[in-house]
């Protein structure tokens, strides 16, 4: 786990004193049979409004809606869900936040809560018992909720991992027999699969999941937006290394990625058209769906793998966090804490990840055990996305500037301008560099 420590881990996770950790720095809690129980009265009346975003693959809304229904008759509280792209619910939760009006729920991305935290509900009691029922939250779930170390203005919901979806069939006819564990290697098989005519291709648009690859290009050399005070420091030599490796990459892209958004390359590599992108297990879950034979064909031929390392000698993985949020208008306060303690049991818990197929991994370490992980080895490289998530504000600390940068699309725009050759490497660092200064005032 990167950025974080053991003692953070354990104080997100109710603060036991006595738990003991193991030495991937998982902590041990009691098990949810002796892990008392907690549940919050709904008020009288109440209704709730849900605002969450679209699903990517059909199984996560069906067994998303199947709980929701669940909840209604164990209650009698109405819910509404309403979805939307994730592109739209973010200004949508603003809207809701500063005019105070709007759903009671809304399901957003990476630490959107950091824009408006006073906004926002206390959760804590609520997810120390979580927590302390469910082995603990990662360290990556609790630095996006719980900023302060004190005080969760959230609920983490879990993560979509980016990762490598590739063509194993062409990758080895590209002359690689396992999928490259380096930049360099990853590099030569861009080349190689173009000279092929089967390129692959990344999302370099504001692309709210896919563009996250350009994270990881610029952390796997050393790059970093901030520092761990916060000084912004995307305008270094670390930075340049990165951005010239993005000009050699993109050059063997195929055309049209600088305009991707988030479902261009799931329709690309479906379509054919390329061999390798980054995404959630959408693709993989698509195409083994498919009424169409041809692309149900091709789901035998699919594999995942986690990005290369770089130069750095560390994995530097980046995914889309999703979180969940209680607005603090909310008419009905207990009814909504007691949704979202319904929806992180067990009981449905387990059934929305198996019924998402692994697009979403868990934030709770208990749920490591769920047999989607295990039921194909294909899902497997995807259940450790939160644990090894690294937050897009790393290395500084995460809040209103974090979230600002990230909703700004400083980083995925540096490394487009960059690659494309639009503005020279030092010009799309020396201009990140700006953008970032205004949101991290000194």
């Amino acid at each position: 786990m990167t950025g974080f420590n053991r003692r953070q881990f354990l104080e997100g996770s109710a603060g036991v004193a006595a738990a003991a950790t193991l030495g991937t720095g998982t902590a041990v809690f009691p098990s949810a049979a002796h892990a008392q129980s907690m549940t919050f009265k709904p008020e009288k009346g109440a209704t709730l409004r849900v605002l969450r975003w679209s699903r990517f693959v059909q199984g996560d809304i069906d067994a998303y809606m199947a709980n929701v229904k669940k909840f209604t008759e164990a209650t009698g509280v109405q819910v509404r869900v309403d979805n939307e792209t994730w592109e739209d619910v973010r200004p949508k939760a603003a809207v809701a936040a500063n005019t105070g009006a709007g759903p009671d729920i809304i399901l957003s991305t990476n630490d959107d809560a950091n824009l408006y935290p006073d906004k926002l509900l206390d959760v804590t009691d609520l997810a120390e018992y979580l927590g302390k029922k469910y082995g603990g939250w990662y360290p990556a779930a609790q630095a996006f909720m719980r900023p302060d170390g004190k005080k969760w203005i959230g609920l983490p919901l879990g993560a979509s991992g980016s990762l490598i979806v590739y063509r194993q069939s062409m990758v080895k006819a590209a002359g690689f027999d396992a999928f490259p564990k380096t930049t360099d290697d990853f590099l030569k098989l861009y080349k190689a699969l173009k000279e092929k005519g089967t390129p692959g291709g990344m999302a370099l648009g504001n692309a709210t999941g896919d563009s996250t690859w350009t994270n990881w290009l610029v952390w796997a050399f050393g790059g970093k937006l901030v520092d761990k005070s916060n000084k912004v420091v995307i305008d270094s030599p670390e930075t340049l290394k990165a951005l010239e490796y993005a000009k050699e990459l993109y050059a063997n892209f195929i055309p049209g990625t600088l305009s991707w958004l988030d479902p261009n390359n799931n329709k690309a590599f479906l379509d054919g058209q390329i061999s390798v992108t980054n995404n959630g297990i959408s693709i993989y879950y698509a195409a083994k769906n498919s009424q169409d034979p041809k692309i149900k064909e091709m789901a035998a031929d699919i594999s995942h793998a986690v990005f290369p390392i770089g130069p750095v000698g560390v994995p530097t993985e980046s995914h889309l966090f999703f979180n969940q949020m209680v607005m603090k208008y909310t008419k009905y306060p207990q009814a909504a804490k007691e949704f979202l303690r319904f929806m992180m049991e067990r009981p449905q818990f387990d059934d929305w990840l198996q019924g998402g197929g692994g697009y979403v991994a868990q934030p709770l370490a208990d749920y490591e055990k769920n047999p989607i992980w295990s039921v194909d080895p294909k899902h497997t490289p995807y259940r450790d996305s939160v644990k090894n998530l690294r937050p897009a504000g790393y290395e500084g600390k995460l809040g209103y500037a974090s979230a600002g940068a990230a909703a700004d699309f400083i980083i995925p725009n540096m490394v487009a301008e960059a690659a494309s050759g639009s503005k020279s490497p030092k010009e799309a660092a020396e201009r990140a560099q700006k953008r970032a200064e205004r949101y991290y005032k000194v």
